[in-house]
């Protein structure tokens, strides 16, 4: 009686058992439920992820926009600049020529040509001696006044400029300061849906399965190559055979510094033979190419493909993160033999010998 009673408490605390087991998320990697199948990720998960997309591409244009607008203003500085020099110029020239017409009215003097016009007549030889003095002194006369006109409109056009290259420069400066008031903007927002987006990630590997892929809006794009980088813009940092405390034993792949949300790409065509999240790698990616050869892409905060699906050269398979065992925001690149660790070759060398260059 004892044993049949035991069996009937036990058989509630299996079933009991087995619907919590069958609500669970499958552990990715199993070629099963959301890590591993065909889901998707949660709406807040996708909107999350495409906002980081987009204020990704909002920040790089507003950057752009800014540095074309700065070197637009030091274009217009240096306009100005130059004017002013040639109004100094200007001014000097001006300056000499009324001490010349000084001299020349002095001189005139001198000779009788300040005199009045009776006097000259007067004391005037002969008719031709007089208007010959007369005909000297209103050359000189004109020629000194053409001079200062000549002067005084340079300077007044000059003047003019000047004053059109300073505003254009002054606006500049001020869209310069709005557009960096702009840029500090979208680079602010664009931080804190990182680190929401690696916060959401940090807590699918605590629970030791993925969300499912999140569809991205991809750009188009049309590679000429069969092969390119992980990852668009970056800074190479942690190499392939590094030894340190970081790594168990020496380090397996290359590293990709870039930020969180940064669109990570498929090195070539191939198929995702496991969508994994937990442990060292974090959240991670495993492709197969055609050449037998396979890819991994860890410590992501996003994942876009499910396990078994077809991806292009180039195409956005997940976001970069820093999950699992990582000091800082990067990516983790492999080339493996196998789909399994301890096959690793070194990626530089495999990637160049595919005309992918890295530095």
């Amino acid at each position: 009686m004892r044993s049949y009673r035991r069996r009937l408490v036990l058989v509630p605390a299996l079933l009991c058992a087995l619907a919590v087991l069958a609500a669970l998320p499958a552990v990715a990697g199993d070629g099963k439920g959301a890590a591993g199948g065909h889901g998707t990720g949660t709406d807040g998960d996708s909107v999350l992820s495409a906002q980081v997309v987009r204020l990704y591409a909002d920040a790089a244009k507003a950057t752009q926009r800014y540095e074309v607008g700065r070197q637009k203003a030091e274009v217009q500085r240096a306009k100005a600049q130059r004017i002013e020099s040639l109004l100094d110029r200007e001014r000097r020239e001006i300056s000499a020529l009324h001490e010349d017409l000084g001299r020349i009215a002095s001189a005139q003097y001198r000779s009788g040509g300040g005199m009045p016009l009776t006097a000259q007549i007067i004391l005037a030889k002969n008719p031709d001696d007089l208007m010959r003095g007369q005909h000297v002194f209103s050359q000189t006369n004109m020629v000194v006044s053409n001079a200062i006109e000549k002067n005084r409109r340079a300077e007044t056009r000059l003047a003019k400029d000047e004053s059109r290259a300073a505003a254009a420069w002054q606006k500049l400066e001020k869209r310069n300061a709005e557009l960096a008031d702009l840029k500090k903007g979208i680079e602010q927002k664009l931080e804190e849906a990182r680190w929401q987006l690696q916060g959401k990630a940090d807590a699918s590997v605590a629970a030791g399965s993925c969300s499912g892929a999140v569809r991205l809006d991809q750009p188009k794009t049309d590679f000429t190559s069969k092969w390119v980088a992980p990852v668009e813009t970056y800074e190479l940092s942690a190499a392939f055979g590094n030894g340190g405390v970081r790594w168990a034993h020496l380090h397996t792949g290359q590293d990709f510094a870039v930020p969180i949300g940064t669109p990570v790409r498929a090195v070539g065509d191939g198929r995702v033979v496991r969508v994994s999240c937990g442990g060292a790698f974090g959240m991670a990616i495993v492709l197969r190419h055609a050449d037998g050869y396979y890819t991994q892409y860890a410590h992501l905060a996003a994942v876009t493909v499910d396990q078994g699906e077809r991806v292009d050269t180039g195409q956005w398979i997940g976001q970069s993160g820093t999950t699992g065992n990582s000091t800082g925001p990067h990516l983790h690149f492999e080339v493996r033999i196998t789909a399994e660790m301890g096959s690793a070759v070194n990626p530089v060398p495999w990637l160049s010998a595919r005309g992918v260059g890295l530095g």
